[in-house]
């Protein structure tokens, strides 16, 4: 059969199969250097019938252009679909199933890499018959069907069916994936035996594999069902008839296979198992879906679909769903557990060849297991596929409703599809942590389904639960990280970047001062572009550590300076080879080979390592500082210490606002507070104080005046200081001068009348200082309006809301006047910093005047409508955090790079005047820099890729110093082992600050839909090339990519590429250069918030997060939410009187003020616990997060619900199951 034809596949793990690996793609126009071109793949971006090709949605902007031949090959391995023999054509032998097994065992090694997502499993025949030409999924209903093929007949398809009931012997040849033709009695029992199909079994691909089973054609029609339409009724009935319970029931995985198949029948299905014919019976629809056999969304199968996503928990999903997926047996997903997990669970989990998982115990058949994939698994699949995410109706019919279910029901089914109900994706889990019970939809990940609830006949939605849930991503990652990261195994990748863990460096950086998208680097361009997977690092050059970790070691190499290669200059690391004896050294960047000076000289051991190496930091350990020499200084001299200078706008607006009287009050504790190197001595740090409105006012408090002396400048096209000595100076000796003066500032202009500001001349002021000083500093400015007095740097308001969408939304991203580019470069080089407070009450045209901060490294900070008693608490933290926080200045960054690869791209706050410096005027402990890299040759798999951030700068005390980062990552040939090591987090960092940059040079339509037929390209080669073969209806998502696409979809739909009616353009301008220097943790929280239910609070623990969606909320309940910008308590409207009693005071729902900023401090351990978990997040985060109370129903709810990123958004974004739907749409279209 068909199934036969999987066996190739072996070629989608390592080779690029035929379609992929041709240059497919087409290099992007734009952005994205060619080795990532763009796949040319078929879709476009996001009408489901535009050909690919169309894709390049902008050309300059990296948009890819799609190769139109994309993944077309990918049929070959992949697609089932066609590939395999029309399904119809009776089911698949029972031999399939053993192909599976061999695909499930040899996958595994085949594909050398963690089991593939991509490769499903085949689909069980069934949904080959739909398949009959098309993908399976078109099979499925007609209504989707016509995305994929014309449909299978409903005889074919009752045919098929009865047949597969019937089967229960044999599995399906085709396997698990394959979902043989209908039901196939095997399914059931195959199921079971073949440990279930390979689908999940393959855990590899299972996560696929849930999808492999054929997501029934609907996987295109699923997403046209939710995309709109209903799915055909036999559908829905069909998910009614199953009981979800059932296959909850399976998850429980322990029956055996046979027998519990057989249970699951019964159990899940709660009517009486239909018979072969009665398969047939199923309605029409059905039956086609059936083909599709995957529910329409998950086209793949359904519970595939949940694998599909695999990524999430499905399990929960299916719990309900199942009802709707056909027989529980799907369920018996669960039981895959036994099984190998899901594709997705198997990479993640197992870089390898499957992991055990994959092999189930023999009992189950575990999806890999290498018996023939029972056929159940076909059914099931379809029924699951239904189950899980299809919208219930058109899943139902996707399974053959009632026969269906039963035939899966029968012993193969259950073992056929394990579901993978929690996103493992064969393991059983238990409730899922965020999840129990509390809403009411969810099932409990791992609990036995709940009743039958048959799904309701109507939904035409994938069951959420069925889907990649990040919460349980989350919870699997903390569970799994219990022991220190230790940092000298080579390609490793560390824990995500939610989880608390602790590092040890031995030998490459901490993972909190370098994340990498990809631990395994393909070793040719030509594979890195197949794949399309970005090549970055985000690396965060001075992060703070936590106490328990040592910061970087100083090493003095004496006048000579560091030891460096003579010719890359790579600095002495771990990775330079010392030969002769120790006379001479080899470079591990460029090879070449260097005297080692006699001072530094050492012998080597037996192993040929020197003997010193554990007590040089240099040699040991990924992280350390070197002493600089004067030949590392400006001018070869040695650096004064930095100077900080305060700029306060006097304004009417500023006075009136409260903002200058605030910032002179706090300006008198905290200088006190300026940064320095060792804590029991005073700052070195100068300070110097302007106020300006239409004109500057300078002020003179040298320590020998009796009061401080103000000189004012009117003349401000050609601006000076007017004063040299008395400017900057010492806190310590003039600390009696600044405090008269801090006190009369706000008297001075408490009756002002002036409204206009100027804003250039004030950057040009703190400039001009810090030259005639010779210093390096930081220039604080605090501004209130649009600077549109005559002056340099004069703006006007172009805020023009009918530009948004258009062609030339664009140019509002872009400054205004050429002036301020030209101001900072100048800042940069006499290493001049700017922070900018912002208080506007209208439109300042933050894309003009954040250039400067931009381009110097500095931070903006904007207060909107700023009101002293609401907004002092956030200022005045932020305000104290930005003056304390360590800082470099007049800093220089180079990426050197092992040969193969370059540094080829940067994003991030700072200035650059070649293609290889990184130049930041300043550089503090929040900043990060993401880097992209290309290949310029091969790499190969022996000796790995190596980089080396190194940063040059000016520390707070004013010592030269060199800071140096390691990094080296593993190589491979093979895809499977690339996608088995990627960080998602990392890749969307990565993805966010390209498709912002992307703005402002493109539509923002043509960046978004650039992102999406990337990630398309990235999921399709995966499937094409590393998932075992299954249906097209399924989505089959790699282990460690699973949640790809819910984060890519909360980046569509942030503020800056899909903005809502009430987000004005500085808003945008704002978050676009914030994002642009956020590390992975901090771009994680803002694209996926965090949600907490304050259930039960214990001390040291939190509670386990929610999805954010609004069904996952309780009316009873109460929600903390955390973006990392802000922080809302959202009180349900039928709390309990307890719960408001211990947080509020009030036993009363309407009693509660929303206008409240902070918690009650209240004695009983709830508020205790409740207030220590709000201060350690605003600890965790570098910006002051205010607080705001939303009660249930109130207006502040809309801004709460914009942030529930899994659901629709009020500006037109996709919900999380909608998206996925899209997804899977133009990831067929490329590999069809």
């Amino acid at each position: 059969m068909n199934v036969n034809q999987q066996t190739p596949m072996a070629s989608p793990y390592g080779q690029p199969q035929p379609g992929y690996s041709q240059p497919g793609y087409a290099p992007l126009d734009g952005g994205y250097p060619a080795p990532y071109a763009p796949y040319n793949g078929p879709a476009s971006a996001y009408q489901p019938g535009a050909p690919p090709q169309g894709y390049s949605p902008f050309t300059s902007f990296p948009s890819k252009a799609v190769a139109t031949n994309p993944v077309s090959d990918l049929s070959s391995p992949l697609d089932l679909g066609p590939t395999r023999g029309p399904p119809a054509s009776g089911l698949p032998p029972v031999s399939a199933p053993q192909p599976y097994n061999q695909y499930t065992n040899s996958q595994g090694d085949m594909q050398n890499g963690p089991p593939t997502m991509t490769q499903a499993p085949p689909r069980p025949v069934v949904s080959q018959p739909y398949n009959q030409g098309a993908v399976n999924l078109t099979g499925q209903h007609p209504s989707y069907p016509q995305h994929y093929g014309p449909p299978p007949t409903l005889q074919q398809v009752t045919n098929q069916m009865t047949g597969m009931q019937i089967t229960p012997g044999p599995p399906t040849p085709a396997g698990p994936g394959y979902v043989p033709p209908h039901s196939s009695q095997p399914p059931v029992s195959n199921t079971y035996s073949t440990a279930p199909p390979p689908s999940y079994t393959q855990a590899p691909p299972p996560v696929s594999s849930a999808p492999t089973q054929p997501p029934p054609p609907s996987g295109p029609a699923t997403s046209q069902q939710y995309y709109g339409g209903p799915p055909p009724p036999s559908q829905q009935p069909f998910n009614s008839s199953l009981p979800p319970t059932s296959q909850q029931q399976f998850t429980s995985s322990a029956l055996p296979p046979h027998s519990s198949q057989q249970t699951f029948a019964p159990s899940s299905y709660s009517g009486p198992v239909p018979t072969p014919s009665q398969a047939p019976a199923l309605p029409v629809s059905q039956p086609q879906s059936f083909p599709p056999g995957q529910p329409p969304f998950s086209s793949a199968a359904p519970p595939v679909s949940q694998p599909a996503f695999i990524s999430g928990p499905p399990p929960p999903a299916q719990g309900p769903f199942p009802p709707r997926a056909p027989p529980p047996s799907s369920q018996p997903g669960t039981f895959p557990p036994p099984g190998p997990p899901p594709t997705s669970t198997s990479s993640s989990q197992y870089p390898g060849p499957m992991p055990l998982q994959q092999q189930p115990p023999p009992s189950q058949p575990s999806s890999y297991h290498s018996g023939p994939p029972p056929p159940r698994v076909q059914m099931p699949p379809t029924s699951l596929a239904q189950s899980n995410h299809m919208p219930p109706g058109p899943q139902s019919p996707s399974g053959p409703s009632g026969p269906l279910q039963p035939s899966q029901s029968q012993p193969g089914m259950q073992g056929g599809y394990p579901p993978q109900q929690n996103g493992a994706f064969g393991q059983v889990r238990g409730p899922q942590p965020g999840y129990a019970g509390p809403y009411p939809g969810q099932p409990n990940y791992g609990a036995p389904a709940p009743a039958p609830t048959p799904a309701p006949p109507a939904q035409k939605r994938l069951d959420p639960d069925a889907i990649p849930s990040p919460i349980q991503v989350i919870e699997d990652d903390k569970a799994k990280s219990t022991e220190p990261f230790t940092t000298g195994v080579r390609g490793q990748a560390p824990p995500l970047v939610t989880t608390n863990f602790q590092v040890k460096d031995q030998g490459n950086a901490s993972p909190r001062f370098i994340r990498c998208t990809a631990y395994n680097m393909p070793c040719t361009a030509d594979m890195a572009k197949q794949s399309q997977v970005p090549l970055a690092a985000v690396i965060k050059p001075l992060a703070t550590l936590p106490p328990d970790e040592t910061p970087p070691y100083l090493v003095d190499h004496g006048e000579g300076g560091p030891i460096r290669c003579n010719r890359c200059k790579a600095y002495m690391c771990p990775y330079m080879q010392f030969i002769e004896g120790g006379r001479r050294f080899q470079c591990g960047f460029c090879s070449c080979v260097t005297e080692v000076p006699p001072h530094y000289f050492q012998h080597l051991d037996h192993t040929g390592k020197r003997v010193d190496w554990y007590d040089r930091p240099e040699l040991s350990l990924g992280s350390y500082e070197f002493l600089a020499t004067v030949d590392y200084c400006k001018n070869n001299k040695l650096p004064q210490p930095p100077a900080f200078i305060f700029l306060i706008d006097v304004s009417y607006n500023a006075v009136k606002s409260g903002m200058v009287s605030i910032v002179c009050q706090e300006l008198k504790t905290l200088l006190d507070y300026l940064p320095r190197e060792n804590p029991e001595m005073d700052s070195v740090v100068r300070v110097g104080f302007v106020t300006y409105n239409k004109v500057l006012h300078f002020y003179n408090v040298k320590s020998s005046l009796a009061q401080p002396q103000m000189l004012v400048v009117s003349d401000v096209s050609d601006m000076f200081v007017p004063l040299l000595d008395g400017f900057l100076v010492s806190v310590n000796e003039s600390r009696l001068v600044i405090e008269s003066l801090l006190d009369q500032i706000p008297e001075m202009f408490a009756d002002t009348r002036e409204t206009e500001t100027v804003f250039g001349p004030v950057i040009q002021a703190g400039l001009e200082a810090l030259k005639a000083a010779d210093c390096a500093g930081k220039l604080f400015v605090f501004h209130t309006s649009l600077p549109i007095a005559e002056a340099p740097g004069k703006l006007k308001n172009r805020e023009d809301k009918k530009l948004m969408g258009t062609d030339k939304e664009k140019s509002l991203f872009q400054p205004q006047v050429g002036f301020y580019n030209t101001l900072a470069k100048e800042c940069v080089a006499q290493g001049c910093c700017v922070d900018l407070f912002l208080f506007p009450n209208q439109y300042v045209d933050v894309a003009t005047l954040g250039v400067v901060p931009v381009s110097t490294g500095g931070s903006i900070y904007k207060y909107t409508y700023f009101q002293a008693q609401s907004d002092q608490e956030r200022f005045l933290n932020d305000l104290r955090r930005d003056v304390q926080k360590p800082v470099g200045f007049d800093a220089v960054m180079r990426v050197r790079t092992s040969t193969g690869i370059r540094a080829t791209d940067f994003f991030g706050s700072f200035f650059m005047s070649n293609t290889t410096d990184v130049e930041l005027a300043g550089l503090d402990c929040d900043k990060a820099i993401t880097v992209e890299f290309k290949h310029d040759d091969k790499l190969s798999e022996e000796t790995g890729a190596l980089m080396q951030c190194a940063v040059l700068y000016t520390s707070c005390s004013g010592q030269r110093r060199l800071r140096i980062h390691n990094m080296a990552v593993n190589c491979c040939s093979q895809l499977a082992d690339l996608y088995r090591n990627c960080e998602t987090d990392t890749i969307i960092n990565f993805f966010s600050k390209y498709a912002f940059r992307g703005v402002l040079n493109n539509p923002t339509k043509a960046v978004r839909d650039t992102l999406v037929n990337q990630c398309a390209q990235i999921l399709a080669c995966y499937r094409k090339n590393c998932a075992s073969p299954s249906s097209a209806g399924q989505l089959i998502l790699p282990e460690c990519m699973k949640l790809l696409p819910v984060y890519l979809n909360c980046v569509l739909k942030s503020d800056v590429l899909l903005p809502g009616a009430d987000v004005s353009l500085d808003d945008r301008a704002y978050l676009r250069q914030l994002i642009s220097c956020m590390d992975v943790a901090e771009t994680h929280v803002f694209f996926y918030p965090r949600l907490l239910p304050l259930v039960k609070l214990e001390s040291g623990s939190l509670p386990v997060a929610v999805r954010d969606s609004e069904e996952r909320l309780s009316k009873g309940g109460v929600y903390l939410l955390e973006t990392g910008l802000h922080l809302f308590l959202w009180v349900g409207a039928s709390a309990q009187q307890e719960l408001l009693l211990n947080i509020f005071g009030t036993p009363s729902f309407s009693q509660i003020d929303p206008g409240m900023t902070s918690v009650p401090v209240l004695d009983n351990p709830f508020s205790q616990r409740l207030r220590e978990i709000i201060d350690s997040f605003r600890a965790q985060r570098s910006r002051y997060m205010k607080l705001m109370v939303v009660k249930q129903e109130d207006r502040a709810e809309l801004i709460f619900r914009h942030f529930l990123v899994e659901d629709k958004s009020a500006s037109g974004g996709a919900s999380y199951v909608d998206f996925l739907c899209h997804m899977h749409k133009e990831i067929r279209q490329l590999l069809s």
